[in-house]
């Protein structure tokens, strides 16, 4: 069997994704610099550069999977009390992300207030329907909520009724 090139994982949760992003990196033939960074509540791992389309993938199925991975990866040596958020990025594709869930979440609001109707979004993960449930959530003339099972639940945006 061939040795490994990939080192063994760090005991800290940061080294350890810094080591699989510069792995996945490389297996990819990407030649671009990953960054780690953490905070109280956060790992932010970041590969550079322009040329990452492979890393993220069709819808991001790519980065979503590396995302889980480091995020596993990290949980093992993690003091059960301080669980960080894992995010893996690269071309600022969560920012645009996000930014293209909120004006998703904007039109369904105004649709679902104009028509009067529920108004049901795209399939989408977890995380994603977070991003809409949280932007929608001070708005006081609709609700939002989750329907449907994974891989094919979907966030609903639906007018309150005055009474």
């Amino acid at each position: 069997m061939p040795e490994s090139t990939t080192p063994p994982l760090p005991d800290d949760p940061a080294g350890r994704v810094e080591v699989i992003l510069e792995a996945v990196a490389a297996a990819l033939g990407l030649d671009e610099p990953v960054t780690v960074t953490e905070t109280d509540d956060e790992i932010r791992g970041v590969i550079g550069g322009e040329e990452v389309g492979l890393l993220i993938g069709k819808h991001g199925q790519t980065i979503d999977a590396v995302q889980l991975l480091c995020h596993q990866a990290a949980q093992r040596v993690m003091d059960p009390d301080s669980r960080k958020r894992v995010v893996v990025d690269a071309a600022d594709y969560r920012e645009r992300r996000n930014e293209s869930l909120r004006r998703q979440g904007d039109v369904a609001a105004e649709e679902a207030i104009a028509s009067g109707r529920p108004i049901e979004l795209e399939p989408m993960s977890s995380a994603e329907r977070r991003v809409v449930h949280e932007h929608l959530r001070d708005r006081t003339e609709i609700e939002t909520y989750s329907e449907g099972d994974e891989p094919n639940r979907f966030l609903v945006v639906a007018p309150l009724v005055s009474g």
